[in-house]
Order: structure tokens, then sequence, then C-alpha cells
């Protein structure tokens, strides 16, 4: 019955197998009993999407386990690097996997944040872009916190962001759809700092939010409409899998088809593209995050048959151009 169950899974042949893609946020990662290395990743890649190069971003794995505690994450880039290396070295790898890299730094070190963004550029100087720095807060108490709350606002932690446009790194940004103000606060103050808006800004759906959709829609679509406003802003779409969007994917012995996935993600989605355009707006897989939810094939037929409507130049921008121009690979 096990066996029958499995082959009932939704399974789906790739849409359009020769479209040029970018993924534009996945993580690698041993976090026992669970493992997503490289070739997991490349198991993924393999299953018929053009994916010819992809981002990777911080997760917390692979810190230095000695050593002043600031520095200790220069040991994911270490890695990250490492695994760019072995893909460029095995021919049976077509992807350029970590393309480009994106580590943590705590910036709320203030101006002592300087020598450990210098550390992940020494390590890293033809692929290190960016810091991602986690700001999740809730006062709910339903969901998992972060970062002190209006972290985005504080002084040291600005003065450490003011550092990035010093060393011409972006910022990938993660927080909650109520917080999205400050994120906008942010963009403003710093004009000339690319902000990449992780999972479209995580319209929530547990907690206070559950059973709430449409009033989040309607504040999560406010608000992203007013970030749309500060032209250093761009939005990562997709991490809509994870269980904080308060769907039931995970728990599913038959996953969702592309088609219901791209019917349920379409409305955020054409918010983001209608708002910010294809060329602010950048296809991500988030796996292995995603992989609970959703596979690689069904998700990036979701992201193409939300896009069908478009036109050649912005699906272009959308699954690779948009990514391959702000992370400047």
């Amino acid at each position: 019955m096990e066996d029958g169950i499995e082959n009932l899974r939704a399974v789906e042949e790739p849409l359009e197998s020769d479209l040029p893609i970018c993924d534009a946020h996945h993580h690698l990662w041993e976090r026992p009993p669970n493992s997503y290395l490289l070739s997991d990743f490349v198991g993924d890649l393999a299953s018929g999407h053009n994916v010819t190069a992809t981002i990777a971003v911080e997760c917390g794995y692979g810190y230095r386990k000695s050593g002043a505690d600031e520095l200790r994450p220069l040991g994911e880039t270490e890695f990250l690097e490492s695994v760019a290396r072995q893909g460029r070295s095995d021919p049976r790898i077509k992807t350029k996997v970590a393309a480009a890299i994106v580590g943590f730094a705590d910036l709320s070190l203030g101006d002592a944040v300087a020598p450990v963004l210098e550390g992940h550029l020494a390590l890293s100087p033809s692929r290190f872009r960016g810091i991602r720095y986690s700001t999740t807060w809730d006062g709910s108490g339903a969901l998992r916190n972060e970062a002190p709350a209006r972290m985005l606002l504080d002084g040291r932690f600005r003065r450490g962001f003011g550092w990035l446009k010093k060393f011409d790194l972006s910022f990938d940004a993660w927080l909650y759809h109520p917080q999205l103000p400050e994120l906008a606060d942010l963009a403003g103050a710093f004009p000339d700092v690319t902000i990449i808006l992780n999972h479209i800004g995580a319209p929530l759906g547990v907690g206070p939010y559950a059973g709430k959709r449409d009033e989040v829609y309607q504040v999560w679509r406010g608000h992203m409409a007013s970030l749309a406003e500060f032209p250093n802003i761009v939005v990562k779409l997709g991490g809509v899998g994870s269980v904080r969007s308060g769907y039931d994917w995970h728990q599913r012995q038959i996953k969702a088809s592309s088609a219901e996935l791209a019917e349920i993600l379409r409305p955020y989605f054409e918010v983001c593209i209608d708002n910010f355009s294809a060329e602010r707006c950048l296809f991500e897989s988030n796996f292995p995050v995603e992989k609970a939810a959703n596979s690689y094939v069904i998700l990036w037929n979701a992201y193409k048959r939300i896009t069908k409507s478009y036109s050649v130049s912005e699906r272009a921008a959308l699954f690779y151009g948009t990514a391959a121009r702000v992370y400047r690979i």
C-alpha cells in the first residue's frame, strides 16, 4: 500500500525545460537526522529544469568551533566556497551551484562588524555578495523569534548596516509581514544598499493569524505597495511552503500539483510583480525547507504556470536576469 501511495504522489514532467533558471535562494546543511548537502541538491537539480546557477544563502551551518564569536560565521562561507569549487571541478554537475554566496555577520556589532565582512570577502573574493541577518520577531509567542523587536530600527545595527555599502555588499532581509514597515524605514535610510526581501515578506498564517488569510493578505499587500516605492528593494518569490504560512502541504501524503500550487501563489506573486516589476523580482526554491511541502519539479512548474502570460523579457528577468544582476553572477 505504501508503494501505491508513493506512486500517487503528484509527479510531473518539467515544463519548458529549456528556460534558463537561477535558483535565487537555497541552503546546504547537516541537521541530524537530516542532511542536505551538494549531492542531495544535485539530485533535485537533475529533475529536469534548466537551472544554470544558484545562490547559496546562510543558514547557520559550518561555523568555526573556535576563535572570536563574531568570526565564527566565516566557517559557513568557507564551506560554501568549497562547495562551489567542488561543483566546478565535477564535469557531471552542469549547474553553477553557489555562483553567489550570502553569509551572516552580526550587524549589531556596529563598526566592529567591518573585520567580519573583510573576512568573508577574503575567503570568497569572487562569489561573496552579501549578508543575511534574520530579524524575525512576533509578539504572539506562536512563531520563532530570531532577533529582538524592532532590530532594523536599532542604531547600533544601522551602524553595522552602513558598512555594507562600503564593501559593495547587499542585504537579504528575512522578517514577518507585520515588520515590513520597519524594512521600508531601513531602505529609506540606506538608499544605496540593495535589499533583497526574502520569501515575499512572509505573510503569516499560524498562531493569531490562522483563519485570517484574507485579512493578512490585505495588510501584506498594502505593505508591499509601500515597499515598492523604494527602488533599492527587490523581492524573492517563493518560500511559502514553510509551516508559518499556514498551509497543509507538508502534511499531505499526496502533495499539491503545480496547477493547485500556482492557483494559491498567483495572487501573492502578482502583487509583487505588479508593484515591483519583473526586473525587481526573482524566483527562489528555498530548498530544502520547501522540500517538506513541494518537490523541486512541481515548484518550478508552478512558477512557470503563474508567469505563462508574461512577456519573454519579463520571464527572462524573473527566472534568471534579476538574480544574475542583483547577485552579480
